[in-house]
């Protein structure tokens, strides 16, 4: 390769990494003092498959628990 050619190759990459640093803008938050931003949250059994029902939540996941003890598995 020629010098000529590596050093327009060093140029361009060194004008690349110069371009792509302009790129980042400030991530600032705007808080409001007292005032949650954040996503409401929601129970985990109200979703379409427990429609809400806590008991029937809390025994699948008593039921995963059960399934994922491989002693209990292979008996």
């Amino acid at each position: 390769m020629s010098p000529r050619r590596l050093m327009a190759l060093v140029v361009a990459g060194a004008l690349a990494a110069g371009l792509a640093a302009c790129g980042e803008s400030p991530q600032v938050v705007a808080y409001k003092q007292g005032e949650y931003q954040g996503k409401a949250d929601a129970q985990p059994w109200d979703n379409p498959v427990f429609k809400g029902d806590k008991a029937e939540w809390e025994k699948a996941v008593k039921n995963r628990g059960r399934n994922q003890n491989e002693y209990n598995r292979t008996q």
